[in-house]
């Protein structure tokens, strides 16, 4: 009779710590989610030229395609992360890569990218499309960039460089490279700040990228990256479209070429 007595003791002691620990779960979910939910990030976009950008996003300072020597980041925050998108010297300048690096900044590339410089930044993390990384609550995804234009296809072709989509607690920012409206990009989803190139010859019609932002519907978007042979593409025309179709799109437009 004790043995039953204690045997449904026990079974009851069990079933009451099942209980609690199932409460303690659901508590640090709802927790979480409250804390994802009441997220509001402290984002500064600073402008250098053309594809070259550097982002304050919280405590984390990221360079975009660091160009132009080091007299271009002499009044820029020292960087913890920097991001490059492609070979072409738009984006990728070793010299200027070699003179701003800081000690111990994680800097991510295409592999293509890392064939140019492993022999001066030996330690850089490659990523390839669709694949990502994390690090102190961020996550980076590589997303695909290149050309769908017969006559545009020998300057980006598919798999060579990455754009990237930058998150913290589901907040998302979507930087494109060089490539045109592909369905890769028609099909992000959530992304609330977006850099969408558009210069020509090399990328997308100012027509062709406002059609892609609003498939995707970003809540912001920034034109960069829009001078070409014949000059700057018309990014006052970019908004047009952009709000005629959405007009809950903001169409931020910086400075980006000071010169």
């Amino acid at each position: 009779m004790k043995n039953i007595i204690l045997s449904i003791s026990l079974i009851a002691l069990l079933a009451g710590c099942k209980n609690e620990t199932t409460k303690e779960v659901k508590s640090t979910v709802q927790n979480e989610v409250a804390s994802i939910d009441s997220y509001q990030p402290k984002i500064e976009i600073m402008p250098i030229s053309h594809a070259t950008f550097a982002m304050k996003w919280d405590d984390k300072v990221f360079y975009i395609d660091p160009v132009g020597g080091i007299e271009a980041f002499q009044n820029m925050p020292e960087e913890d992360v920097i991001l490059i998108t492609d070979i072409h010297g738009d984006h990728l300048n070793l010299e200027t890569l070699n003179g701003i690096r800081s000690e111990g900044s994680l800097l991510i590339v295409p592999e293509a990218v890392n064939e140019k410089i492993k022999e001066d930044q030996s330690d850089a993390e490659v990523i390839h499309n669709d694949q990502s990384t994390s690090f102190d609550g961020f996550k980076v995804t590589a997303i695909p960039m290149y050309n769908l234009t017969e006559e545009r296809l020998k300057f980006h072709e598919k798999g060579r460089g990455n754009g990237y989509v930058i998150e913290k607690n589901d907040y998302k920012v979507y930087i494109s490279g060089d490539t045109e409206d592909i369905p890769e990009m028609r099909a992000l989803q959530g992304i609330d700040k977006a850099f969408v190139c558009m210069n020509l010859p090399y990328t997308m019609t100012v027509e062709s990228a406002a059609d892609a932002v609003l498939d995707f519907a970003p809540v912001e978007v920034y034109p960069y990256h829009y001078r070409g042979t014949e000059g700057k593409s018309d990014v006052i025309k970019f908004k047009e479209l952009v709000n005629t179709g959405n007009s809950d799109i903001q169409v931020n437009q910086l400075e980006w070429y000071p010169n």
